[in-house]
């Protein structure tokens, strides 16, 4: 991720022509007071996509010309890049800046973790992994052997046939609420989605009757939370968590974490940079996006504090403290890592003897629907409260209001899309049938009040 003052920076040279690239590079030097006279290294790694060669290859004449270093990974998913990077600014301290490496640190952890596991039979050991068609399965694949005798993993949709994210991957999962093509499923089976980064993840299964549940990003933030509430409490230490949510997470879990829970929940606007910068607030932050895209922040203080008691504390708490210490191990550097949080996800599973029905059953979802209205001009909605209240235009937040007090456990908000001419709508409610009517009738009012384009949103999904 870039920091956000670079992102000005990024549009700009995006936007210069080619004969201003020397002058616009050079203002940003002078702007972000850059030491030109600095050694520069540059760390690269692509994907599995035709066009990656290629821009791989152009990214290493620009560092090349402006007389960089640079280290060519090759095939990386994207949180493999961030685990190079995090290593080489830690002088290796963090871990072996190799492919090798990665693999290594995290098997490691996530095998010290599960032998400590009351349950060990083998119904909670087998995985079956959607990877989109994306670097995913390659790299997973490459690290099987690392973890064969914790965890056995099937893959599906690996890339030799069929094409990235079509219909297949986390996020197609999450939008249709249905298994990926190309998945073969038996009732009560644990699978699980990557997208083709490699860095979101959701799981599912089917029940007895056919029905397919998701398990998202929500239900991925309750599961790991609670766990580490638990090692806490196991070795008395007052660490604070704070799970971090956008308005997009469903009410139950927001309840099931404040109220059963006890931990901490914020909200912030949507998109990864808010929750990992609000995360960071906290001796543990968690986030996870809905859509399965999220990671566990440790501080350094707690990082150093939980290591420490890893070494002092005695019989059943140090245990506790020594699995804390492995999941912070397995937490790679990176905003969100589908591989990581695989194995995360896997051990607490073994450790807590949960099946996958009974990880689902901590809370039930509320029904819900979201939905998108074309409009003239995004910019004539404006938001506040990490975009769950409407600003601008004036009379659209009290239609929502009126239309949220006709059902029972509702809420509705809606938000200008970052890169188009829509707005997001967002309902749920006692039922789908309520939610979808909901959704329906706020997707009226954002039409009628905010410039709707085209048809009228018609009922209907």
């Amino acid at each position: 991720m870039l920091a956000p003052s670079w992102e000005e920076h990024a549009t700009c040279l995006a936007n210069a022509e080619e004969h201003e690239m020397p002058r616009v590079l050079m203002d940003i030097s002078v702007k972000a007071a850059v030491n030109l006279h600095q050694d520069a290294f540059v760390v690269i790694g692509r994907d599995t996509r035709p066009s990656s060669e290629k821009l791989s290859q152009s990214v290493i004449d620009g560092v090349t010309v402006l007389g960089g270093q640079f280290h060519d990974y090759g095939l990386l998913t994207t949180p493999q890049l961030h685990y190079m990077v995090y290593c080489r600014n830690t002088s290796g301290q963090y871990g072996k800046a190799t492919i090798e490496g990665y693999y290594e640190k995290l098997s490691k952890a996530f095998m010290e973790l599960t032998k400590q596991a009351f349950c060990s039979g083998d119904e909670y050991r087998s995985l079956k992994v959607d990877c989109a068609n994306g670097i995913g399965a390659l790299k997973l694949r490459e690290m099987e052997h690392y973890i064969s005798q914790g965890l056995s993993v099937q893959l599906f949709n690996d890339g030799t046939k069929g094409k990235l994210n079509h219909l297949c991957g986390a996020d197609f999962v999450k939008s249709h609420q249905k298994p990926p093509q190309g998945m073969e499923m038996k009732s009560n089976e644990r699978c699980c989605s990557f997208d083709g980064d490699a860095d979101r993840i959701v799981y599912y299964y089917l029940d007895v009757d056919g029905h397919f549940h998701l398990i998202d990003g929500d239900k991925i933030a309750t599961l790991i939370s609670s766990f580490l509430k638990e090692l806490l409490l196991e070795i008395g230490e007052s660490l604070n968590i704070g799970v971090v949510q956008t308005a997009y997470a469903n009410g139950s879990s927001t309840r099931y974490l404040e109220e059963v829970m006890k931990v901490s929940v914020y909200c912030t606007k949507t998109g990864v940079k808010h929750l990992h910068h609000k995360a960071q607030e906290f001796d543990i932050g968690v986030y996870f996006e809905a859509n399965g895209h999220g990671t566990v922040l440790f501080s350094k203080a707690a990082e150093t504090k939980i290591k420490q008691l890893a070494k002092e504390l005695e019989d059943k708490k140090r245990e506790a403290a020594k699995m804390l210490e492995n999941v912070i191990d397995l937490f790679n550097q990176a905003a969100g890592d589908a591989i990581s949080d695989m194995l995360v996800i896997e051990a607490i599973l073994i450790l807590k003897g949960l099946t996958v029905q009974q990880w689902d059953a901590l809370y039930t979802d509320l029904p819900n629907r979201q939905l998108k209205v074309k409009v003239a001009d995004r910019q004539v909605i404006s938001t506040t409260d990490a975009e769950r209240q409407v600003v601008t235009p004036p009379g659209l937040q009290e239609a929502i209001n009126d239309l949220v007090k006709k059902y029972k456990l509702s809420r509705a908000f809606v938000r200008p899309s970052g890169t188009e001419d829509i707005v997001r709508v967002y309902a749920e409610a006692d039922s789908q049938e309520n939610a979808d009517s909901l959704a329906h009738a706020v997707s009226l009012a954002v039409f009628q009040l905010a410039g709707g384009v085209g048809e009228t949103p018609q009922p209907g999904f």
